[in-house]
C-alpha cells in the first residue's frame, strides 16, 4: 500500500507523540536518554497540532502515521501563544531549572519556559514561519519528506507567507543533506548564537 500525505486529524496525535520521541535525539530515538521524553512532543509537536492544525500534514502508510511536518506561520505569535496557553498546562510537570541546565531534561524544560529564545527576530520579515519535520526510519529515503515539505509549502503560499525557517543541529548530517536537496540555505545571523545550531531558510515566493 502506498503512503498517503494527508492533513492532520486529531486521532493522529498519539502517533505524532511517538514519532517525535523516536526521532528526537538528533534524528535518533530519545527513549532512555531522558527521564521524561514527553517533553519533546510537548515542545515540538503537540502545540502545533492544537494551535494551527491546518499546517500539520502526515505520512500515513495505511496502518499508522510514520511521519509528519508541523508549522507555525507566524513564529512570534506561536511563541507568545505557547507562553500564554501552553506553558501553564505543563509548568508543574516540567519545572524550570533553578540554575543552568544540568542535563538534557533540564535543557528542554528551560526551553519550554523560555521558548521565545527560539525566535530569530532578524529573519522575521523574510522567514516568519518555522517548521519541524520527522520521519520514522521505515519512512525515510522514499521521498516522503520532500512530499510533506511541498504539501506544507503550498499551504503556506495560500496564506501569503513569504518564507519558512528551521533550526538544525549541525551533528545531523543526514538532515542537512535533505534540506540542501529541498532548497534550504543557511541564513547568516548577526547576533551571537550557538555555533552547533544552524538556521536554514526557504523562500516561498
Amino acid at each position: 500500500m502506498s503512503t498517503l500525505i494527508r492533513p492532520y486529524r486529531p486521532a493522529d496525535l498519539d502517533d505524532l507523540h511517538d514519532i517525535c520521541i523516536r526521532t528526537g535525539l538528533v534524528g535518533r530515538d530519545a527513549t532512555g536518554h531522558l527521564r521524561d521524553p514527553d517533553i519533546l512532543p510537548v515542545l515540538f509537536a503537540a502545540p502545533y497540532a492544537e494551535f494551527d492544525p491546518g499546517l500539520v500534514f502526515v505520512a500515513d502508510n495505511g496502518r499508522r502515521v510514520i511521519g509528519y511536518v508541523v508549522c507555525a506561520a507566524d513564529s512570534a505569535a506561536h511563541y507568545a501563544e505557547l507562553r500564554a496557553r501552553w506553558l501553564p498546562r505543563y509548568a508543574e510537570r516540567f519545572p524550570a531549572p533553578a540554575g543552568p541546565p544540568a542535563d538534557l531534561d533540564e535543557v528542554f524544560a528551560d526551553l519550554l519556559h523560555h521558548a521565545e529564545r527560539m525566535l530569530v527576530p532578524e529573519i522575521a520579515d523574510d522567514y516568519p514561519a518555522h517548521l519541524h519535520i520527522d520521519l520514522l526510519p521505515e519512512g525515510q529515503r522514499q521521498g516522503l519528506g520532500r512530499r510533506l515539505m511541498h504539501t506544507l509549502f503550498d499551504a503556506l503560499r495560500e496564506r501569503g507567507v513569504p518564507g519558512v525557517h528551521l533550526n538544525m543541529s549541525r551533528e545531523n548530517t543526514d538532515a542537512a543533506a535533505f534540506y540542501d536537496r529541498i532548497g534550504f540555505t543557511e541564513l547568516p545571523l548577526t547576533e551571537d548564537r550557538d555555533d552547533s545550531i544552524a538556521c536554514l531558510g526557504y523562500r516561498l515566493d
